[in-house]
């Protein structure tokens, strides 16, 4: 099976903690995507979106459920699909640092398998539109 990798690097001209708290909160991390998202099992750290919160993305046979498997605040959320998806191996990571000027740096990495030969190209386009798209409204939303 063919491994996909998409790399996404944004700087924006929002803090950093307000930029990492829109990707944290996994309601308007899925209004920021334009899909519907919600949190189906609570963190068992301070933060409800924390490591082992489970949301749910998508609506019906058409979702997935993503769990938070680390969180550092205002550095680091990294999560994996648990739930049946056309996809194995996915693995998304998503690095907020500070430029040198003062900006946000949002490095997003998201790599997986396909199951089903040759649909990984056709998922990875759609995907990466999407959170392109999405990213976008960072400065509006955050």
């Amino acid at each position: 099976m063919a491994v996909y990798t998409i790399k996404i690097n944004e700087t924006f001209s929002v803090p950093r903690n307000k930029v990492f708290a829109l990707f944290a909160d996994h309601y308007r991390f899925g209004n920021m995507i334009g899909a519907p998202v919600k949190r189906v099992k609570d963190s068992d750290q301070a933060d409800p979106n924390g490591v082992g919160s489970v949301r749910k993305v998508g609506i019906g046979p058409f979702s997935l459920e993503e769990t938070v498997l680390e969180f550092e605040p205002y550095t680091l959320i990294e999560y994996s699909i648990t739930s049946l998806s056309p996809i194995k191996n996915h693995i998304g990571r998503i690095r907020f640092s500070d430029t040198k000027d003062g900006q946000t740096r949002v490095q997003y990495t998201i790599s997986f398998e396909d199951i089903v030969p040759f649909s990984g190209k056709i998922i990875c386009s759609a995907l990466e539109f999407r959170l392109r798209r999405g990213i976008q409204q960072v400065p509006k939303l955050a």
